[in-house]
């Protein structure tokens, strides 16, 4: 297993602290963050951490969009795709539309889909793929939607992120994982309990993160593991999570 950083992680630092923290801690790839680390339409500074990147050893996963599909508001994708293209980023993350699957008609779905299929074909045409972020407040919220959003948009080039659902049991969790594998590109890594307002240490989390590597391995899955965000945004916080991580996948 792959095993790596989301550099939004760390706001604060400069690409060039990320790096040298990913190569302390024994990681070897980056998904690097399109609102500070490389802003969208800045194709300079993607070629520049792209490099600088790998003259370290390490390699880009992804690039963190903020493209909400279907959304007027934000970059607009043809920037975010030139600014990937500088970066070397096989993968773009986006976000499936502004509001949560509760929330959103059949119009507005469609909206996100055909959106999503757009951008998919002109991503295509660079041979970079994209991923939609698993996340509450958009039509990936659950796993029964993104699964919806998954068959609407049966694209050989679009594919999903995943992170543990706050709250849920080891179950319901190793099912979601399980039902978007064909369609999974990478995963966020951290033990956030019972949600998002209580990040705690990894190792705290080992027995549950285990369970995700396991059914990983049962399907012959190889994708990356990022982690993201520890406790209290604490650079140094990163070395014991990602020791913790690297042990898990070498069981």
């Amino acid at each position: 297993m792959k095993t790596g950083l989301v550099s939004v992680s760390f706001r604060t630092l400069n690409p060039a602290a990320i790096i040298e923290l990913c190569l302390q801690a024994g990681l070897g790839s980056i998904e690097w963050g399109g609102d500070i680390h490389v802003p969208h339409g800045d194709e300079k500074s993607g070629a520049d951490v792209g490099a600088l990147t790998r003259s370290a050893g390490l390699s880009v996963a992804a690039y963190g969009s903020y493209y909400r599909l279907a959304s007027p508001n934000g970059p607009d994708f043809s920037s975010v795709l030139s600014t990937a293209v500088a970066l070397g980023a096989p993968v773009i993350r986006v976000w499936a539309g502004t509001r949560g699957s509760a929330d959103v008609g059949l119009a507005e779905k469609k909206a996100v889909a055909d959106d999503a299929l757009r951008c998919a074909d002109l991503a295509a045409s660079r041979d970079i793929c994209l991923a939609y972020e698993f996340h509450e407040g958009t039509l990936t919220d659950t796993t029964e939607s993104a699964m919806e959003l998954l068959r609407a948009t049966d694209h050989p080039f679009i594919k999903t992120l995943w992170q543990p659902p706050h709250g849920r049991s080891l179950q319901e969790c190793v099912g979601s994982l399980h039902a978007l594998q064909p369609r999974l590109h990478h995963l966020h890594v951290f033990h956030w309990w019972p949600d998002s307002s209580c990040r705690l240490p990894l190792a705290d989390g080992r027995d549950r993160w285990a369970a995700y590597v396991a059914e990983l391995r049962a399907s012959m899955k190889d994708c990356a593991l990022l982690l993201e965000f520890v406790r209290g945004d604490d650079p140094s916080c990163l070395q014991e999570d990602a020791t913790t991580l690297r042990e898990i996948c070498s069981r």
